[in-house]
This record gives C-alpha cells, structure tokens and sequence, in this order.
C-alpha cells in the first residue's frame, strides 16, 4: 500500500506527515487563477446556451467534468509544494543498539536464526542498510542485553546476552551520544524486553530532548510448534507441611488439542505429575496441582512439561521458582468472648501441627479470662492487648463471639491497623456477640470485614438457621477448602459433611472480597456466606459465619478416622499467616542471575510498631555457594519510607544466601533472609515471539517509525525527514504528481465518453 501511495503521490505518507503544505506560485501566476475563474464561467454559460438533444441535467455533468479538469489544471499552475526539513548529510550521528541476547540466536521457520539480519544488513558491505545508512549519518554501534556498552562493528557480537534491558540501552546509548547532534536511535531487536526497568522511564527524557526511535523488529511474531509454561505464582515463604495449591498456565501454538504431562519437582524428587489437556491454538490453559514441601530451607520447585515432537523451542517449557520452608512456630492470639466448644475444638484440631502456636485468650466472667498455650505468665495478664507492639506480636488474630463494645476506641482502631498496617491476617467467627449481633457496624473494624452487615435479628429469638456448606468455584482453588483431599475429590469431601448452624444472617460480600464457602438453607431464599475474604492494606481478613464447626469432628454421621476438621483449621490458620511480614524484609530483583551480571538487593526495615525508619544501619550478609561470607551495606533509597537498597555482582555459580542485618542506636530491629541462585537462566526463550505491538509502542511515543526486515529499506529515507540534529528545509513540488495526470485523463475521458454514451459527440 505504501509503494502505490508513493507511485500516486511521489513521495512516502510520511514525508507528508512531517512536511507542511503551501503554494509556490508567484504573483503573475495567482492572476492566471482568476483568469481560469472567468473560463469557468465562460464553460458553464456555454453549455447553458447550448440547444439540440441535451438536457439540462446533461450539460450540467459535462460541465462539472470541465469545471474539475480545469480546477486540477488550476491546483497544478499554483505549484503545490511541501516544506520539509531534512538533515544535513554527514553533519548528524546515528546511534544503532543491536540486541545481543540469546534470543537472536532462535531461528525462523525456513531455519534462518534472526541474528543473521545483523550479520547481512548491518555489517558494512555491498549496499547493505549499514551503508546506506553511513551515506547520510555518522554511525555509533552499541550492543544490549543485561547491559549495555559501545563496540566498533556489529561483527562484535555474539548473541549470548542472559537477558534484554532496552530501558537502560536506550538510557546508555542517549547518554553518550548527547554531546554530538544526534538524529535518532535505531533498535534492532525481537522486542523480547525483559529488563527490571519500566521501558516509560527511558522513553521520557528521549521525548523531551526530541530524539526519535526507529525500531527494526526482528523473528515471527507466533512461534510453531511449541508449547510454553506460562508465569507461575508462589509464596516466596511457606510453613513446613503446608499444601501448597499452584495455577500453572500452559498455552501452546501449532501442536493441537492433545494431552502431556505436567511435571512438578524439587532438587531432590518429584513432588507431583498431572496430565493436562492443551487448549485451542494461541489459548492458554490453567492446570492446578497441589504438592507439599517438608524439609526447612530452601526449595527449588521446577514445573516442566517434556519436549514434544517437533517443538521449535524446549527452553520455555519449564519454570522453577524459589520458595522458602519455614520451620518456626507462628503465633496467633485467639481471643473468645464466651466459653463454648469452637474453643476446645479448635485448640485441638491445631495442637499437633508444630507450626502453630494458638494462644487462647477466652473470657469467663466481667475482667477474668483463662490463657492457654501462652509462652510465659505475663503475657497477656491483663486480657487483650493494649498496645501495638503487645499485638503486633502475633501474625494472626481470631476474635470470636464477643461484642465491639468490650474494646476501646484505641483497642479497635489497633485492631484496623493490625491488618492493614502490620499486615497480619484477622478471622472473624461467627457467634450471638458476633457481627452485626456484637454491634460491630460502625467501628473501624467494620471496614476490615469482608462482608456486609446488615441490621441486627430484629427478634428476641435471635436469628438462627441450619446450613448444607459447599465451596464456591473461587474456593475449590483456595488451600483453605482442600480437606487435605485430591483435588478431584473436595467437592465429594464437602457433600459429606454435616450442616452447621448460623446465628449471624450474612448473606453478601463486599466488592473486592471472595467467598469460598456459602451455606444453602430451606428456610433462607438466598445462600449465606460462611467463609469469605479480602485484601485489606498490607494485610488480609476472612469471615466464617457458622458458630459449630466442631460438629465437623463430633458428629454422629463423621467417621472417627475423618479428620476434615482438623484439615480445614489447620490450613486456615496456615493460609492466615502465610506471608504476614516480620519487621525486616528481604527481597531480590531476580531469583537467578547470570555470573558477573549486576543484582540489586532490597530491605524494607520497620520497628516493633512497624512504622518505617529511615535511620537504620542495614547490612546483607551474602554467604557465596563456596562459604565465603560477604558483607554489603545497603542504603536508603530516599523513594520511600524505610526502603534499603544495594548492588551485588556475584562471580560463582550457584546459590547464594542474603541474610539482611538491621540495627538502630546499637538495638537489632529485625533479621530476614532471602535466596538466589547465579547460573544461565532462560528467561529470554519465554514470550520469545517477536512483539510488534511494543516495538511500535516505543516508536510512536518517541517520534519514530517502527520496520520489519521487510520494510525496513526506506528506514534511511525516513530518518532523512523524521530525525533530529542539524536540519536544512527543503521544498518538495507536487504539481508532478501522478496522481494530478491521471485524474485530468480521467476527466477528460469521462467528458468525451459521456458525449459518445449520450450521442452528443
């Protein structure tokens, strides 16, 4: 389309883009305009006064046809131009980033790798776009992958880069060359961008200091055949023992809808395998697999699915993704308002998990409590916490059946700021005290509820109903549900269960929160809601409406060996704690780095109230994979309160151990520790396809133009009119073209054809 708009119009659409439209006549020819206008009139009347067999509606479509040849004629002798600006040969640079990541090394469908183009276009040679490209600019040649660095030739190269980082190529290269009048940048790469950076942040200071870029997009934009594991999403930390429920996404290109294997393992054995179905072409699929992690320390989970027949890429057909065993005790305050048996049973279901510790604070009378499980004799002595630092503590918190009005203004407002400050996990239960029956609307706990809260029972009675539970679709995927069942058999485990009774009528959840158990009654038009959750700040809450779930452990229908009961709480409480942050925080940019590529370590560092400090000394002691120990301080970042960050460059393979150090006036505020492994990752085989519709992202938001290998010949031409640097205007006639010809033929025959048609003629 764009060569028959060039043959049309002379030159590209883009030079009319950048080029302004005017009209070079001089004086003596604008008068020859209204010299033509006179003609009109002189056409029009003659066919006015014409007679014989023409009618009026004939002389008026031969004279429009002369009016329009002789406008053309008119719109030509005022000599149409268009000014444009082009650049000074020779007298601008050019800077040329040429990726050089393992990905140009994958081939294309006819065998052709895509770092053949820079060794055939880009190297100097026989009118190759290298020497075009030198006829009118002075070249500067860079490479990129995890860095990026000037080289001399293209030649240089040899596509082995562990990753792609055009943010900070396009930062390098701009920063180099701003000394010297620079037209542009041009790219060359599959636009696989898998760099730390947000790509926006190197493209602003380009916009403001008007450099264009020109991306040159290399590979197919579809792979096949191949089959690729998509992202994974797992707890960086988990308690020893826990089921772990995992979404893998599976998408596959050109290999049909058949079935293969899903394959989870560690360093040491298989943990699981499952048969997938693939979908539809280009449809990702979601298989779910549940698996559990017993020995303390680090784990390297691998999700692969075998190389298939024919597959063009086995690189991307595996994940692995480091988590983090915990062996401590995690402690939860539970705090009831009455005695009852969800106590004792609940105590019980979790007494033999030694990851647990639920410590029981349950009022028996106006200011007496009975403690259980408490670690010494002063803790909690005076009932429920008054302080942040008593109750920030603890990394979960139960509250039973007991009313709003037992707490102060300050107590409840602590509760709040338990969740969405410390970032702890608060479960409400259901109960007579409890919910909207407790007065708890109002509060600034209400907000952190994930349901609503409607009127209370309006009865002396109170409200009471008895309820079948069953997962919702959300909750057959949530670890809470699972009954430590096969997957394929938790909704059998739950039809199984007896009824259990509400006192609470809790029927809808707040916009944001899931419900993953509901409750159907005879009595009730609508299901209630037993458990649901939600985000909330930093942290998390959950509702379980029901007041008897012991009658999942004591009732007469539940077989003794049947301990669904015991799952449940204690893959509540896990999921409950499970990532409720300590006051240090450690963190990396990438689980696996290559050797001698730059990482950069993390820390968030907060006190006993886990409000951040900014005046902490943080060290991260790295212990290398050969034991030598190393020590690096790590600043505050100033972006945000108590942010700490630093640089690491590890040299060995293997996997590495950061433990972060943080001190304050001599007192240790908090220790955490964080993994990565330094050895040849994949990353760059993943969403290997080329991505157009970000090459031309970063073309249009800068001013430039976006190429494939077969387009890319007018690339010279249109930095000549698009680029920056030392410009000349130049005047570029349009009354020659084309297009003005053939329309003038065109009218004249259409006059002289319609004269035949008509037998005027």
């Amino acid at each position: 389309m764009s060569s028959l708009f060039e043959f049309l119009f002379k030159y590209r659409p883009l030079v009319f883009e950048q080029g302004d439209f005017t009209f070079a006549a001089s004086t003596g020819v604008r008068i020859l305009v209204m010299v033509g206008g006179l003609l009109a009139i002189a056409a029009i009347a003659t066919y006015a006064l014409a007679r014989g067999r023409s009618s009026p509606l004939d002389r008026g479509i031969m004279a429009g046809l002369r009016l329009g040849l002789l406008g053309l004629v008119v719109f030509a002798l005022l000599q149409p131009t268009l000014v444009v600006s082009t650049v000074v040969p020779q007298q601008n640079f050019l800077g040329v980033l040429i990726d050089d990541s393992r990905s140009m090394g994958l081939a294309d469908e006819d065998g052709t790798p895509r770092s053949s183009f820079v060794s055939s276009q880009l190297v100097p040679g026989e009118n190759t776009l290298a020497d075009q490209l030198s006829e009118g600019f002075v070249l500067r040649y860079f490479r990129f992958s995890d860095v990026a660095r000037r080289v001399a030739s293209p030649a240089e190269l040899g596509f082995a880069g562990p990753r792609t980082d055009l943010a900070t190529a396009l930062d390098a290269a701009r920063q180099e060359l701003s000394g010297v009048p620079l037209s542009g940048l041009v790219v060359v790469t599959d636009g696989a961008d898998t760099g730390d950076r947000p790509i926006a942040e190197a493209l602003v200071p380009l916009q403001a200091s008007g450099v264009p870029v020109f991306t040159v997009g290399l590979g197919e934009e579809v792979i096949r055949p191949d089959i690729e594991v998509g992202r994974v999403e797992l707890p960086r930390q988990i308690l020893e023992g826990s089921t772990v429920l995992v979404d893998v996404m599976v998408t596959q290109h050109g290999m049909g809808e058949g079935s293969v294997p899903l394959i989870v393992e560690d360093d040491l054995s298989i943990l699981t395998e499952e048969t997938i179905q693939l979908g539809p072409d280009g449809e990702p699929v979601v298989a779910r697999v549940a698996f559990q992690l017993e020995e303390p320390g680090p784990h390297r989970v691998r999700f692969r699915i075998p190389p298939q027949p024919g597959e063009r890429v086995e690189r991307n057909n595996a994940r692995e993704v480091l988590v983090e065993v915990q062996g401590q005790r995690e402690k939860i305050l539970y705090f009831e308002g009455e005695p009852r048996f969800e106590v004792k049973f609940t105590r019980r279901a979790v007494e033999e998990d030694e990851n647990l510790q639920l410590v029981i604070l349950q009022r028996t009378a106006e200011s007496k409590f009975l403690r259980l499980s408490v670690t010494d004799s002063t803790e909690l002595q005076f009932g429920f916490p008054t302080s942040r630092e008593e109750l920030y503590r603890y990394r979960g918190l139960i509250l039973g059946s007991v009313e709003a009005s037992h707490f102060t203004h300050d107590q409840l407002s602590m509760i709040a700021d338990f969740v969405s400050e410390r970032g702890g996990g608060l479960l409400f239960l259901g109960g007579r005290r409890a919910f909207a029956e407790g007065g708890w609307a109002g509060t600034p706990v209400e907000d952190v509820m994930p349901v609503v809260l409607g009127p209370p029972a309006a009865s002396d009675e109170g409200f009471f109903t008895e309820v079948t539970v069953t997962p919702t679709p959300a909750g057959l995927s949530h670890p809470t549900v699972q009954l430590d069942a096969a997957l394929d058999e938790v909704s059998d485990r739950w039809s199984a269960l007896p009824p259990l009774t509400i006192v609470n009528e809790v029927s809808d959840t707040k916009p944001g929160a899931t419900a993953l158990l509901t409750g159907a009654s005879p009595d009730m038009p609508d299901d209630q809601v037993v458990l649901a959750f939600q985000r909330y700040g930093s942290g998390k809450a959950a509702a379980f409406t029901v007041q008897d779930s012991w009658l999942w452990q004591m009732h007469a229908d539940v077989p003794l060996e049947d301990r669904s009961h015991e799952s449940f709480w204690q893959q509540m409480l896990r999921w409950l704690v499970d990532g409720v942050p300590t006051p240090v925080t450690a963190a990396v940019a990438r689980e696996r780095v290559d050797p001698g590529t730059s990482l950069r370590l993390t820390a968030t560092v907060a006190d006993s109230t886990y409000i951040e400090v900014n005046d902490a000394e943080v060290v991260a002691r790295v212990t290398t994979p050969t034991g030598a120990i190393e020590e690096l301080p790590l600043g505050w970042t100033v972006e945000r309160d108590g942010a700490y960050a630093g640089e690491l460059r590890p040299t060995e393979e293997g996997e590495y151990e950061v433990e972060i150090v943080a001190r304050r006036e001599g007192a240790t505020l908090g220790t955490s520790r964080t993994y990565f492994r330094a050895g040849p990752g994949d990353d760059e085989f993943f969403g290997a396809g080329r991505r157009t519709a970000f090459l031309q992202r970063v073309a249009a938001e800068t001013g430039g133009q976006s190429y494939t290998p077969e387009t890319v010949s007018s690339l010279p031409e249109d930095i000549s009119v698009t680029g920056a640097g030392v410009t000349l205007v130049e005047d570029r006639d349009l009354w020659d073209m084309p297009i003005l010809f053939l329309l003038m033929l065109l009218l004249m025959g259409s006059e002289w054809g319609f004269r035949r048609i008509r037998g005027l003629a």
